[in-house]
């Protein structure tokens, strides 16, 4: 591959030459900073073609909750998306069609994605987690042809596939414990046309010519979960890939470095866990750890000890987890991390000033969506981190917080964050997505001229940080006053009884709404009627003394978890639905 799209090279260099001890190096990066974007630009050749004459680099290392372990090469993925890519083609996959990878992270999946790229196909990432009605929604949607997926989804696919006539084949992926799988296309409750993986590939040829893409050729197909309406496809160009390098190379301090070895818990079939992951770690030829398994602290601390990892994206919800569970992590673990990337939500500074002491890594925060990713963030080796912040725009995209009008707000003014579609030099910004998928309308709404609203809200301060104050639906008004979620729950986590918490309205007939708190409480804190009663009103008090008086929640209420989407953020609007149901069956209630 020529270097004339190899965005890290443009990056690194303009870094080097401002030195490694600047104190801020902000200005001059992104002063310096341009886009190579060349005309014809594919995932897989970029991410495995161009590593895999050298038969020792090794792509994935994979481990499953079993204890069993598999390496693979980028010699092996390419050999084996040839396979597979011959397989599509002989389904009759064509450029431009559809398909479904209900795959979770393992090797396949790594080589399913490659395979779609080569041919010009569009990969589409589904969560294994789906159940039937959200899996067919998708399905149908799409118009996918062909679906590629664990064992574990083949019943619900039964169930939807009569609902999908565009389907017309699906490959079972099995357990690979002995290198076989354990799916037979007789099994009971599964399709009857179901091709084996491993059977599949081993009768096809491993010789491939792949097709020959345009950058902005459409590459995958993310299906965003909306806060209201149904979910919408998000097609997402090969050049996309660039987009994300500016931000993924400075947030994780300088990516990569000799020896980098990355890891996420991050789900491989949304957005955090492909563009801010995967992707970008092959595109660097560096090895990536993939786990088939339930998250847990100390899991999570077992596989950066184990396989060395240097480099990691962890939800804010993982990492308060990690704080809770092993406080004191390097008396326990010997750890080589040197850098966290988290998003999804505000990281707050209980966990940032965790990170600092006990893992000795300063948080780099990022934002950005699916539409368009890793536009917003810290880099702690190249401009100060500030706790709380979102950070600062990644050099080459021009962000702006715009008012109600669609104008920059001034400096302070909260107001939704967006993105414009040329960099500050006037050159086209690679990361945006194409629209959404059979969509015209949506797509259109999300744009304000040239600017792309995310529907975010924040403020910036003076040297251009961006401070998050929730989803734009997250917001509401209680007594009054305009209250932002994010705040108070890390105010309630920075109490060492609190585990987790989310912070939504309650319906109220005098003031409109009142804070109301759902608080997970930490391991071994005392629960019962009295021992309720005291604990609320010692948090009632922690977040009075440290907040707005205004700010404090009216009520709290213990659960045992939050609901959670797939990708860690927690969902409110379930909450929120949840109290106003509560509030209107009271209200319906017959008095007496």
């Amino acid at each position: 591959m020529s270097t004339d799209h190899n965005i890290a090279a443009s990056a690194v260099a303009a870094a080097t030459a401002h030195g490694h001890d600047a104190i801020d190096d902000y200005a001059a990066l992104c002063a310096d900073f341009r886009w190579h974007v060349p005309q014809t630009f594919n995932i897989a050749e970029v991410c495995c073609a161009r590593w895999a004459d050298d038969p020792t680099r090794i792509a994935v290392r994979y481990e499953d909750d079993t204890g069993f372990c598999a390496t693979l090469t980028y010699a092996d993925l390419q050999q084996q998306a040839n396979r597979l890519s011959n397989v599509l083609r002989s389904l009759g996959v064509r450029r431009g069609d559809r398909v479904a990878l209900i795959l979770p992270q393992r090797c396949e999946t790594v080589v399913a994605h490659m395979a779609c790229y080569q041919i010009g196909a569009v990969a589409m990432p589904l969560s294994i987690l789906f159940a039937a009605e959200a899996l067919g929604f998708r399905l149908q949607d799409s118009g996918a042809v062909v679906a590629i997926c664990e064992h574990t989804s083949g019943a619900h696919l039964d169930a939807v596939r009569g609902h999908c006539p565009a389907l017309r084949q699906v490959i079972g992926v099995g357990h690979d414990t002995e290198g076989d799988s354990d799916i037979s296309t007789s099994r009971p409750g599964h399709f009857n046309s179901m091709l084996d993986w491993h059977s599949a590939l081993a009768n096809a040829p491993s010789v491939f010519i792949p097709v020959a893409s345009a950058a902005s050729d459409p590459a995958i197909l993310i299906y965003t979960s909306g806060t209201t309406g149904a979910p919408k496809g998000a097609l997402v160009p090969q050049c996309a890939l660039i987009g994300n390098l500016s931000g993924f190379v400075a947030s994780q301090n300088w990516f990569p470095q000799p020896g980098d070895v990355f890891w996420s818990p991050a789900d491989w079939a949304w957005t955090g866990g492909l563009m801010d992951a995967l992707l970008p770690t092959l595109y660097f030829g560096q090895t990536i750890v993939g786990y088939r398994g339930r998250f847990s602290a100390e899991t999570a601390f077992r596989l950066l000890e184990k396989y060395r990892v240097t480099n990691t994206f962890l939800f804010p919800t993982a990492l308060k987890m990690m704080m809770k569970a092993v406080p004191l992590p390097r008396q326990h673990y010997r750890l080589h991390l040197r850098a966290i990337m988290s998003a999804g939500e505000a990281v707050g500074d209980a966990v940032f000033d965790w990170a600092r002491a006990a893992l000795g890594v300063t948080i780099n925060e990022m934002f950005g969506q699916t539409e368009m990713n890793y536009i917003v963030g810290n880099s702690a080796a190249r401009w100060p981190a500030r706790a709380g912040s979102m950070g600062r725009p990644y050099p080459g995209h021009r962000v702006a917080v715009l008012d109600a009008d669609g104008q920059p707000a001034a400096v302070g003014v909260v107001g939704d964050v967006a993105l414009h579609r040329t960099d500050q030099h006037g050159a086209a910004d690679p990361v945006f997505f194409l629209g959404y998928w059979n969509n015209p309308q949506a797509t259109a709404a999300k744009f304000s001229g040239q600017w792309c609203r995310t529907g975010d809200l924040a403020s910036m301060d003076a040297d251009g940080y961006l401070w998050y104050r929730g989803r734009a639906d997250d917001m509401f008004k209680a007594a009054g006053y305009r209250i932002g979620p994010s705040e108070i729950e890390n105010c309630l986590v920075r109490h060492a009884a609190v585990a987790n918490a989310a912070v939504v309205p309650k319906p109220d007939p005098e003031r409109g709404n009142v804070v109301k708190a759902y608080v997970v409480l930490a391991a071994g804190v005392a629960r019962g009627a009295a021992a309720d009663v005291t604990l609320m009103a010692v948090l009632q008090a922690h977040v009075r003394a440290t907040l707005a008086p205004y700010e404090y929640p009216k009520e709290i209420e213990f659960v045992e978890q939050l609901p959670m989407t797939t990708t860690g953020k927690v969902q409110r609007r379930i909450l929120r639905l949840q109290e106003e149901a509560r509030a209107a069956a009271l209200q319906a209630a017959p008095t007496i």
